[in-house]
């Protein structure tokens, strides 16, 4: 069973729990995802996933380059934890804002339409 990165770190409920019951306290910020169904993913998601899986060739020089989380929107981790890859978007003149950013956990694969203003974790078994 694959658990949520979003609640994988241990001591991140418990400090939750802490700052409900201590006057004061201030919950730390933890990471905005929501999940969507593998399913659910336009076609041009399930191309760059396939991708992913066979190691490119890429579309786009930046596939595969380290996405930083400057958004803070996904579970904090080490510099080149994380990876970006373009989704085309049909009609767009240029990369568009859909991307698929992997993480190096087993499938933790996150997509965005609008160019990490918010991520949503891939959930392969819906």
């Amino acid at each position: 069973m694959r658990i949520s990165p979003l609640f994988s770190r241990i001591g991140t409920a418990a400090v939750l729990m802490a700052a409900l019951f201590v006057g004061g306290a201030t919950a730390p910020a933890v990471a905005a995802v929501g999940h969507v169904c593998y399913t659910a993913l336009p076609p041009e998601a399930h191309d760059t996933l396939d991708l992913i899986e066979d190691g490119g060739p890429y579309p786009y020089p930046q596939d595969g380059g380290t996405f930083y989380n400057r958004e803070g929107l996904l579970p904090d981790q080490e510099t080149g934890y994380y990876h970006e890859y373009t989704v085309e978007t049909p009609g767009s003149p240029d990369r568009g804002a859909r991307r698929i950013v992997t993480g190096d956990s087993y499938q933790e694969d996150y997509y965005t339409a609008d160019h990490y203003a918010s991520f949503r974790l891939v959930d392969y078994g819906c």
